[in-house]
């Protein structure tokens, strides 16, 4: 086993939260950093990544602009150094392809020397006699082992797909491989799809959306349900849309409602008691789990298209709606046991494959089990997170262990958001540093949340913003 010297940071896990950290750590001197990842290369949500989709956040909301806009490693430099700095500023788009915000990343990440890929992290354990974490990886499988000392750690292994219970055994299953899968997989089997007579999409966010788009539009309409083509060329397949929101509902895109993603209210959302902060993720769902007005109205626009002279609708939509069962039919197509969840009536629907568009969640990884006893879990088995995105470890721990995107039960909907990936990379930065490397705003949103401490005098006017130190420092390291 190859053996290095102790690195002040290594991060495990390089999605856009820890190479927007690695991005801001290459301008840090001083600072000694490596980042892990199993994959082969940088790799973004790749079954999503059809024509037409855009991110839905401006392209300022890149690595490191909103934190640091004088970085080389900003999407407008990326588009100078490939050579689209016109092309882009004549398109005027403020948000952007998804997969050119994935080609971006690859680009930074292929650019950083610390960002180390092939690299299947193993282990994690606490090294006494070094006062280290000790971080295992493996280069492939069979590959070289190598063990490297950290004195900070920042995890940043991203979400895992969730399906719910009743579909999870369909979907691993190989017998039901491209009929039932989890939308992660849809770029996959997208062809797949498109021979079959009638497929069903459940989830109503943004995924389930764009996916149930692509379907209606790159497929030729079908006559009716089940059977029969009305148009020329290969039919493609009926489309239904179940979701348990009570309506297929837009994101929350205000200007002010936008304000929940930023750092006033992460501050507020820790502030309040755990049973309150669980409430309010359930029902703040429009936040982060609506689908963008566009996409509903191109949803709209293309089914009055279809259905000019009285075609029939190639698609159904079905809000309310909780799948409870799925069964296997003789004739090869599936039964999905329904519920609509308002008026409590069970129904059936028959179809010819189910895509789960149900999302995703943080999971503890196997190769934390060496720190799960040094770790203060909270009452349901998550983190306890600071607001330096610093885990609760047992006091006698040296160094820190910091986690990016398995927050959103202490700080809120904004966890899972690219809006503040660059700030809180920022955060941890200059709590890994013990100094304040990227400066971090004090005020960034016009809404009080929460009581305010004294009602102002109008001669005081508004806050404005401003700067402050990082929350919660760490020791220098």
């Amino acid at each position: 086993m190859a053996e290095h010297p102790v690195h002040d940071l290594v991060g495990v896990g390089i999605g856009p939260f820890n190479l927007s950290l690695a991005a801001l750590v290459d301008a840090a001197p001083g600072l000694n950093a490596l980042f892990l990842d199993a994959k082969p290369d940088f790799v973004w949500h790749p079954g999503l990544l059809m024509d037409g989709t855009v991110l839905q956040v401006p392209f300022l909301a890149d690595l490191v602009t909103l934190a640091d806009p004088t970085s080389r490693w900003s999407y407008l430099n990326y588009l100078r150094e490939h050579d689209r700095m016109f092309p882009f500023f004549f398109s005027e788009r403020f948000h952007i392809p998804r997969r050119e915000y994935d080609h971006y990343c690859r680009w930074v990440a292929r650019s950083l020397p610390s960002c180390r890929f092939g690299a299947y992290v193993t282990d994690i354990t606490l090294d006494e006699s070094a006062a280290a974490f000790a971080v295992t990886y493996r280069a492939g499988p069979g590959g070289e082992t190598t063990r490297v000392l950290a004195r900070q750690v920042v995890l940043g292994v991203g979400t895992e797909p969730v399906v719910p219970e009743p579909l999870r055994p369909y979907v691993r299953a190989a017998a039901h491989t491209g009929r039932v899968l989890h939308s992660a997989d849809y770029r996959t089997h997208r062809d797949q799809l498109a021979g079959v007579r009638d497929v069903t999409v459940v989830g109503g966010g943004q995924s389930g959306a764009e996916i149930v788009l692509d379907l209606l539009r790159h497929y030729e309409e079908r006559g009716h349900p089940g059977g029969g083509s009305g148009g020329a060329g290969a039919p493609g397949p009926y489309v239904r849309w179940v979701a348990r929101t009570p309506a297929f509902a837009p994101m929350e895109y205000s200007k002010i409602g936008l304000e929940h993603f930023t750092p006033d209210y992460i501050r507020y959302f820790r502030s309040l008691p755990e049973h309150r902060r669980d409430r309010l993720v359930r029902e703040q769902w429009q936040l982060y789990k609506g689908v963008s007005e566009e996409t509903l109205a191109d949803i709209h626009d293309l089914l009055y298209e279809r259905t000019i002279g009285g075609a029939p609708a190639p698609a159904a939509l079905h809000p309310g709606v909780t799948v409870a069962g799925i069964e296997a039919a003789p004739d090869g197509r599936y039964e999905l046991a329904c519920r609509h969840r308002e008026q409590g009536t069970a129904f059936t629907l028959r179809t010819d494959a189910v895509v789960c568009a149900t999302g995703y969640a943080a999971v503890r990884p196997a190769f934390l089990d060496g720190l799960v006893k040094l770790i203060d879990w909270d009452d349901r088995g998550r983190y306890r997170v600071d607001g330096s995105y610093r885990v609760a470890l047992d006091p006698a721990v040296p160094g820190a262990l910091y986690v990016q995107n398995a927050e959103l039960h202490t700080h809120g909907v904004g966890a899972p958001d690219l809006t503040l990936g660059a700030w809180r990379a920022a955060t941890i930065l200059n709590a890994v540093a013990g100094r304040t490397v990227v400066p971090v705003p004090e005020r960034t949103a016009w809404t009080t949340f929460g009581a305010p401490p004294r009602d102002p005098l109008p001669s005081e006017g508004p806050a404005r913003p401003g700067r402050a130190a990082p929350q919660d420092p760490a020791p220098p390291v």
